[in-house]
């Protein structure tokens, strides 16, 4: 059950914006990279910022993105997947009441606060004030028809934003439009939460790859929208800065069913030996470069993430730049899209980003920490809490 913390603590709003797909190393790494991102720079130079954030599995945007305003994993929560499974229709999670926890929305309303969504995943028929859904029958990239969205919007609320921002209404829902959406939100309604979700980037890093030149790019024009939002943003809100998952660049696809045989099962991200005969010869087959298995993942680890792996023999993450495949007849193959995320949550070097900015946050360099932890900070700045 959600309540309400004690009056006496002084509530802060707060926006949160998710950049979908924003490696750490992109922050950590923004000199060798050559960024060009003032803003993110000013977030994390000025405020709390985490050394990565370890993701729950799996590392995918919609399970995630719940985690961020849940503080619970995807068993927890009941988003496992962008999809749900066949057996129940394939479609992606899109209504609220697929939600078997509550989250930062409820504990607003809750507290007799106001709340606003842009594009967040698993947010149609959602008790948000001022809601626009993440829906689409038509995408573009990072865009989604605006026709969907308006479908399941708050009544009126796209025709006040065209009033305010004259180019806002286009075919596409891109970060622009939701850049408009976020500053008409921050001048005229100043609900106390604001989920916003930034979606371009991820779409170049799967395409031309993540650290890529096109995603860098983009980046970089993610971070001149994010400058417009501060510039209107009122000074009491504090900022948070978030990310889904981290990504990685693959460069081939290793079909270790066309090599091996014994008892193990094949996924593109793991390769779970059943029994102790073929944990001790996927150890072999290890010390092949050229079949491409990586590091076999600690009991620890497995039972911190996911217990069901703990019970396997012994459990393989891919080799760097690599994914699994179960094709017979080819040995290597080409993937499918040079960037991709859905990996092992502990893989090394593979985190996403959380950043606290704004009047009151003190600089200040946080270590590592679990994205579970998130919507407990985002609740205490709100003057709200999960009981």
């Amino acid at each position: 059950m959600w309540v309400a913390v004690c009056q006496a603590q002084v509530r802060r709003p707060v926006l949160v914006i998710s950049v979908d797909g924003l490696d750490h190393r992109y922050l950590r790494d923004a000199d060798q990279l050559g960024l060009k991102i003032p803003n993110l720079r000013r977030i994390i130079g000025e405020g709390e910022w985490a050394d990565g954030v370890r993701g729950v599995l799996p590392t995918v945007t919609w399970p995630s993105h719940t985690t961020l305003i849940t503080g619970v994993t995807p068993e927890r929560h009941g988003i496992l997947g962008n999809r749900r499974p066949a057996s129940e229709g394939g479609d992606y999670y899109w209504t609220a009441d697929l939600l078997k926890v509550k989250t930062l929305w409820h504990a607003t309303r809750a507290a007799g606060l106001k709340s606003a969504a842009i594009t967040w995943p698993v947010t149609v028929g959602a008790d948000i004030d001022y809601n626009l859904p993440e829906f689409f029958r038509k995408r573009n990239g990072g865009g989604m028809d605006l026709a969907s969205i308006e479908e399941k919007a708050t009544p009126g609320l796209s025709d006040e934003i065209a009033k305010m921002f004259p180019a806002y209404p286009h075919q596409w829902m891109d970060d622009r439009s939701r850049t408009l959406a976020t500053i008409f939100l921050l001048k005229v309604k100043r609900p106390d939460l604001i989920l916003l979700h930034l979606v371009d980037h991820d779409a170049e890093a799967h395409e031309r790859g993540p650290f890529s030149r096109d995603a860098k790019g983009i980046l970089e024009y993610t971070d001149e929208l994010i400058g417009e939002i501060l510039r209107a943003m009122p000074r009491q809100y504090v900022l948070a800065l978030v990310s889904d998952h981290g990504f990685e660049r693959i460069d081939r696809v290793v079909n270790l069913g066309a090599a091996l045989q014994g008892n193990f099962t094949i996924t593109p991200s793991l390769l779970i030996a059943e029994d102790e005969a073929a944990a001790a010869m996927l150890r072999q087959a290890a010390k092949r470069a050229e079949l491409g298995i990586g590091r076999e993942i600690p009991k620890s680890e497995l039972a911190q993430f996911s217990p069901r792996f703990a019970q396997a023999a012994a459990v393989f993450e891919p080799a760097a730049h690599t994914l699994f495949g179960t094709g017979k007849d080819r040995l290597i193959t080409t993937p499918g899209e040079i960037g991709v995320h859905g990996l092992w949550p502990g893989r090394a070097d593979y985190r996403s980003v959380f950043a606290l900015w704004g009047q009151g946050i003190a600089k200040k360099r946080l270590p590592e920490m679990d994205m579970t932890a998130i919507a407990g900070r985002l609740a205490a700045i709100l003057g709200v809490k999960l009981d």
